[in-house]
């Protein structure tokens, strides 16, 4: 990351810089996106708001024409003491008034009823990605993080990664990341470098 954050060579631009993972999960029709896992500690909403674009932009170059985007809390309700669910529900806000475009965001929602239908379901939730996100939006690094290394090492999905928002995607793998990954990694770049 020095170089591509460098001012005299680098590839920045005056855009936020952020991180999208897609998930191959086994046992699962369809891929997932985790945004920011990589590179944005504790995101402000702002920054949230650019994360979200970033990753929306990347999705749409690899197919889904309207990402469904679920804002991650612990709970799936307001709760004014925990920054996670404020944030999550001004960014559903935003995006129902057209600050946010090219997606359907709506959160807060937990991880279990952001991506299972009968979850979200028991806990009375019916919006448009409750159930089925396409991208899940975390609100700490931590979060991401554990989220990331779970899916690999619990689940056995395929990964592939990128920064976005340079002026070319920048291909981001862990170290323990296997050539497979690093692999779909470059592929990931490439279809959306091409857009």
């Amino acid at each position: 990351m020095k170089a591509v954050l460098s001012r005299e060579a680098g590839l920045r631009t005056n855009r936020t810089l952020s991180h999208i993972a897609l998930f191959q999960i086994p046992n699962r029709e369809r891929l997932i996106g985790v945004t920011d896992a990589a590179i944005h500690i504790a995101p402000t909403l702002e920054e949230k708001v650019d994360i979200i674009g970033n990753a929306v932009e990347a999705m749409k170059d690899i197919g889904y024409e309207l990402p469904r985007v679920a804002a991650i809390a612990a709970v799936e309700v307001v709760n004014p003491q925990m920054t996670a669910t404020t944030d999550a529900a001004l960014l559903t806000q935003m995006n129902r008034r057209g600050q946010i475009k090219g997606c359907v965001v709506d959160g807060p929602l937990a991880l279990d009823n952001a991506v299972d239908m009968i979850a979200a379901k028991q806990k009375g939730i019916d919006s448009d990605v409750a159930g089925q996100a396409d991208l899940l939006l975390v609100p700490y690094i931590e979060v991401g993080n554990v989220l990331y290394k779970s899916m690999m090492y619990f689940a056995g999905a395929s990964v592939a990664a990128i920064v976005v928002g340079a002026v070319a995607p920048v291909v981001l793998t862990s170290r323990a990341d296997t050539a497979e990954a690093k692999l779909y990694s470059l592929a990931f770049a490439l279809l959306h470098a091409k857009k």
